[in-house]
């Protein structure tokens, strides 16, 4: 069981450390198919994981100038609203019903980071030989709004969410990608200690196999983080968008093997 454990550790952390997203939906299932753990426990215990190594990871990203912390705050005081209210409903909502949602909105959120525009940009025509490009303010109404949703998802799936963070990022805020990725692993950290401080007291959780899980991740997402940065910002891009595609595939075609 402690084999299989890191091994889940090694994939959620290298996840989180690439993507700035996903380490749950590596880790849940995970803890259900390798480990045999109950499918509320192992949403309960992956948001614990995800929480602790997304945390570590994002202070990697602090450190190197990859952290917009404006924009982390702002976000994480909407998600963590969201997050306790989705952990109200995730306790009793069907895995099935809820899964199948978490993979319809992956391949939204895919197709939109692979036709992604400039965001928050102004073109004004102006004199031949003065064209200035000005840049608008990020719309805080609706990156709160996004905020919330990513938040009930967070609670009722047990995703952290960077899933949405990043492409919200990108799209709403206009960062840059490998900003949008480190600053997103702050916003995970704390959607997802808010969602597993939800579900504490209410669903059973095995914290011996969830400290060794969270200490592979953590050690496995600082080497995906050193790759990430090695990386184009098209890449980072669409490799992202590409693996939200496979794993969203992957859920719908283990829940209708299930249902069948």
């Amino acid at each position: 069981m402690i084999l299989f454990a890191i091994f889940g550790g090694v994939a959620t952390g290298a996840v989180l450390g690439l993507f700035g997203s996903g380490g749950s939906i590596v880790t849940v299932p995970a803890l259900m198919y390798l480990l045999h753990i109950d499918a509320k426990s192992s949403i309960a215990m992956g948001l614990g994981i995800v929480a602790i190594t997304a945390a570590i990871s994002s202070l990697d990203n602090w450190r190197r100038g990859n952290v917009n912390l404006k924009t982390a705050v702002l976000f994480a005081s909407f998600g963590v609203f969201g997050t306790y209210g989705g952990t109200r409903l995730g306790i009793h909502a069907p895995v099935v019903l809820q899964l199948g949602l978490l993979a319809l909105v992956m391949y939204t959120s895919a197709v939109r980071m692979l036709q992604v525009r400039p965001a928050g940009v102004l073109r004004v025509s102006l004199p031949p030989g003065a064209g200035v490009v000005h840049r608008l303010p990020p719309n805080l109404l609706r990156v709160g709004g996004a905020a919330v949703v990513v938040g009930v998802l967070t609670g009722m799936v047990g995703a952290g969410g960077g899933f949405l963070i990043v492409p919200a990022l990108v799209l709403l805020a206009d960062i840059p990608m490998k900003q949008a990725i480190g600053t997103s692993l702050a916003i995970v950290a704390v959607n997802a200690a808010t969602g597993f401080a939800g579900y504490l007291g209410n669903i059973p959780i095995d914290f011996p196999i969830m400290t060794v899980f969270a200490a592979v991740a953590v050690a496995a997402s600082f080497a995906g983080t050193r790759i990430a940065h090695r990386l184009s910002q098209e890449k980072l891009k669409r490799g992202f968008a590409v693996f939200l595609m496979v794993v969203a595939t992957y859920i719908i075609v283990k829940n209708v093997i299930k249902i069948v």
